[in-house]
């Protein structure tokens, strides 16, 4: 059985390309040349829509107790910059999140191809940038609660569920939560990222028990901090509404979806040549993840759904009346492709043990769930951002494009920095010779 497993050397460089490194950035420059183009034909309509636009700010939102005030062409741009930077701060993020639940089980199968997982939240302070720059430019445009009229008693403006609020939701301390989420994340990941390079140099056990250390503190701090980054991110978009589970739905969202992108990246890298000791017992364990961590989300999914469908109260089915019939009804296909890219799919597909070990049905599966995921976070952000004026066009394909390329070369550029077998890693041995 050992043979089997064997690889010729314990060293392996991963190159990226001239050529690689060309087609990333020929699918930025074509991402930047779709969003100039839909940026053009938003101000070119602009004009005509000015007045069904101030109507829809003033009563399409009025549901939820006073809507985002008038509507701006620009906001699409920036929703979509939001969105894709949430999206892809969560699949980053989640590497580590990976990393630190197989250090503190001990786990020995994922050390075989640990530098992918590893590799991902270098994406991290690009995403911070892009979440920083759109709440200072556009976040009067996207957050409603940031307008101070709904914080003064003597203005007509007043909201006093908003006011309520005003200790969570205020400027000063909402830009501070970003700051410590994205400065615990990088700085615990940078350190289990230094200790994984200086044991593939020095070797022992010091490494990966200080890794084990590093690795619990991230999983108390994401246990906090992913609810109420989801909170942040996400719910505060629609001020008035609110879920007790929606920090885990968005956790179970980010999680399968960095699991895809883990085992997409992986069975590419081999079918370029890479990780040949990652064996099929590797693959239908990444493919069990993704299957359950579907059914798991589903569950999430399902429940605040039910729960909220069940009680009927108006301030609660607000929100899915705006996805499923409002605005014209255009996040009604985006709702049902959600559910069905994130669970019906990826159940059937990855249902059999042989289809969790073929390439084909593991990247078709690692597919449909990271753009079903994308349609997640689709259907969460725009309603609430833009409303009836939201869409696919050149735009949303362009941001996707530019921020996807980014994180291919983030991901690509890290993969290059290190070995790809961890070969002073303790668990390497039992990893080489997985088998289920």
């Amino acid at each position: 059985m050992a043979s089997a497993h064997a690889i010729p050397s314990l060293d392996e460089e991963f190159e990226f390309t001239a050529e690689s490194k060309r087609r990333l950035l020929i699918g930025i420059g074509a991402g930047v040349a779709l969003v100039a183009i839909g940026a053009y034909l938003l101000a070119s309509g602009a004009g005509s829509h000015e007045h069904h636009a101030a109507a829809h700010a003033a009563g399409a939102h009025e549901a939820q107790g006073g809507g985002h005030h008038e509507y701006k062409w620009t906001t699409r741009i920036w929703a979509n910059v939001w969105l894709n930077a949430i999206y892809f701060t969560g699949a980053s993020v989640i590497g580590m999140f990976f990393m630190s639940y197989n250090y503190l089980a001990q786990a020995g199968w994922s050390v075989a191809f640990k530098r992918v997982p590893e590799a991902m939240p270098a994406y991290l302070p690009f995403m911070l940038v892009a979440i920083l720059a759109t709440f200072f430019i556009a976040g009067h445009d996207l957050f409603h609660w940031t307008h101070p009229g709904l914080y003064d008693k003597t203005s007509p403006e007043f909201d006093p569920i908003i006011n309520g609020k005003k200790g969570f939701l205020n400027t000063p301390f909402y830009l501070g939560r970003i700051l410590v989420y994205f400065g615990l994340w990088y700085f615990l990941w940078q350190r289990l990222r230094t200790f994984s390079l200086q044991e593939d140099l020095y070797g022992g056990t010091s490494y990966y028990e200080k890794s084990i250390k590093y690795g619990v503190a991230f999983l108390l701090v994401f246990g906090v901090t992913s609810s109420t980054s989801a909170w942040d991110f996400v719910m505060s978009i629609d001020t008035h509404w609110f879920s007790t589970m929606f920090g885990w739905y968005t956790l179970a969202s980010w999680h399968v979806t960095g699991l895809a992108i883990i085992t997409l990246t992986v069975v590419t890298l081999k079918e370029r040549g890479y990780m040949q000791w990652v064996n099929e017992s590797h693959l239908q364990d990444l493919g069990k993840f993704m299957f359950a961590f579907s059914i798991f989300w589903t569950y999430v999914w399902f429940a605040q759904f039910m729960l909220i469908y069940y009680a009927n109260l108006p301030e609660e089915t607000i929100y899915y009346r705006e996805r499923f019939s409002g605005f014209g009804g255009i996040y009604k296909a985006p709702f049902f492709i959600n559910i069905f890219l994130n669970f019906v799919f990826p159940f059937l597909v990855l249902m059999t043990r042989d289809s969790k070990r073929t390439y084909i049905f593991l990247k078709i599966a690692a597919w449909g769930i990271i753009i079903g995921h994308y349609f997640d976070f689709y259907t969460n952000i725009m309603p609430g951002t833009v409303g009836e004026h939201g869409g696919f066009g050149p735009i949303e394909f362009g941001m996707i494009l530019i921020f996807a390329c980014g994180f291919i070369w983030s991901l690509s550029s890290q993969l290059t920095k290190a070995n790809l077998v961890p070969k002073n890693h303790p668990m390497l041995e039992e990893a080489l010779h997985h088998d289920i």
